[in-house]
């Protein structure tokens, strides 16, 4: 059987890992994982271009790989899709004019076929290298640790918040067919997976393009599902966790694990005024009310500071706020202006020097929190859930509890004769850390 070899970076977030494994699963039997460059015929990189880091970091990337492929022979084709592609478009062509192919997001179910084309076009083309990019198809290659599953069930936003540049990249949205979804699902789990993450730009938000409230239904069909032992929802928009959506969580149950992660982005009112966001009051409330329905909730959340007029006095309201709720875990990130957002052009810019000093003002106040929470683990029995060996420490692996999500939250160390990847052992909390635990199997 004729092949294609590729070799895949994925930048950003879990959404886009998923598009890649789309990407990927649609060249079936005839995909095979390319190490390296200099064992592809392909070199796909699915970019990030959110805000300001992110798009240096993908541009970036593609600059380096470009400089490694001139000097192979036959060069490999070098293929740019994701968010970068889709914010900037024609002007990447005249910037970028290493890169073979230009993929948008919306296109990305025609990778073959345009490889077929550029395969057709160039002359240091493997010799068979058409026939193996001949039949692509609608399927999945799963490229996460055998232990959990991203499952995608929506794309693009309705929300217009000030800051933020997702719905002029991804669109508007679009929730995905519920049978597609339950499918993926069922493919996942009997790949061994035994966590399901669902994921979207607002988790809450699913159904809502067709006029329905459809979470509910979908998560009803998703829980008895043979081999789901977690369920976790990422990205629940605050406006959107009402006390009806918690009472029915509550009485779901497992596999739905109590783990809530819900970007307030702020926490004084005209900040949050000031950036357009669905929920304006008091974002104590929606803690509160997490609360009182799971009182033993893992609380997971983003801020920015420095945003447009954010005063010392907005800034302490914010310190105050993260002192009092006692997230488990909490990412700040300093506002950057973002080209095509409306919060660009506000009055009143911060400098860097300011929003950095703020960030790390939140963070070391976090960092004890963090501890202080995980030490009342210390000692307890817990479900881990392994990811996968370390690396460096032969006996020694990566794993999870309920209350971490893989690769934003800590880890768990864990070792003994039952700990292995994919396997969800009962494990002792053996030593805390700042982020982290230790555990004995």
């Amino acid at each position: 059987m004729k092949q294609v070899r590729i070799h895949t970076i994925s930048l950003g977030c879990p959404k886009n890992r998923v598009d890649t494994e789309w990407m990927l699963g649609g060249f079936g039997a005839s995909f095979v994982n390319a190490a390296g460059p200099e064992d592809a015929d392909v070199v796909l990189i699915n970019t990030c271009g959110f805000i300001e880091p992110a798009v240096s970091e993908s541009l970036q990337v593609i600059l380096d790989m470009a400089q490694r492929l001139a000097e192979l022979s036959p060069r490999p084709s070098l293929v740019v899709t994701g968010c970068l592609v889709s914010r900037y478009g024609q002007d990447l062509r005249g910037e970028l004019p290493e890169v073979d192919l230009f993929l948008e997001i919306g296109r990305q179910n025609e990778l073959g076929q345009r490889l077929r084309e550029l395969a057709d076009l160039r002359e240091n083309a493997r010799p068979g290298l058409e026939a193996a990019l001949g039949g692509f198809s609608a399927a999945r290659l799963l490229t996460t640790p055998q232990s959990f599953a991203y499952l995608k069930i929506a794309e693009g936003c309705d929300n217009r918040c000030r800051f933020c540049t997702i719905p002029s990249i991804r669109g508007p949205l679009v929730s995905r067919d519920e049978a597609r979804i339950l499918d993926d699902a069922r493919r996942c789990l009997d790949q061994g997976r035994k966590e399901l993450v669902l994921i979207a730009q607002d988790v809450t938000a699913y159904g809502r393009d067709r006029g329905q409230k459809a979470l509910r239904g979908l998560l009803e069909k998703l829980a008895p599902l043979n081999g789901l032992e977690w369920m976790r929802l990422m990205y629940l928009y605050p406006a959107g966790l009402d006390g009806d959506l918690l009472r029915f969580l509550a009485d779901l149950g497992r596999p739905f694990i109590p783990y809530f992660d819900i970007p307030l982005q702020h926490a004084h009112p005209d900040i949050l005024a000031s950036m357009g966001r669905p929920f304006q009051r008091d974002p104590r409330a929606v803690v509160e009310q997490v609360r009182t329905f799971f009182p033993e909730a893992a609380l997971r959340t983003t801020f920015i500071v420095g945003y447009p007029g954010e005063t010392e006095v907005h800034f302490r309201a914010l310190e105050s706020f993260v002192r009092e709720a006692r997230f488990m875990h909490l990412g700040v990130f300093p506002y950057y202006a973002e080209d095509g957002s409306e919060a660009a052009i506000l009055p009143d810019q911060l400098p860097d020097e300011v929003k950095e000093e703020r960030r790390d003002r939140i963070m070391r106040m976090q960092a004890e929190i963090s501890a202080e929470l995980l030490a009342g683990f210390e000692g307890q029995e817990l479900d881990v859930l392994v990811d996968r060996a370390h690396e460096e420490w032969p006996g020694l692996y990566e794993g999870r509890t309920w209350f971490q999500a893989p690769e934003v939250d800590g880890i768990t160390y864990v070792s003994g004769e039952l700990a292995m990847p994919g396997k969800m052992v009962r494990a002792v909390i053996e030593e805390v850390k700042t982020y982290d635990l230790v555990a004995l199997a």
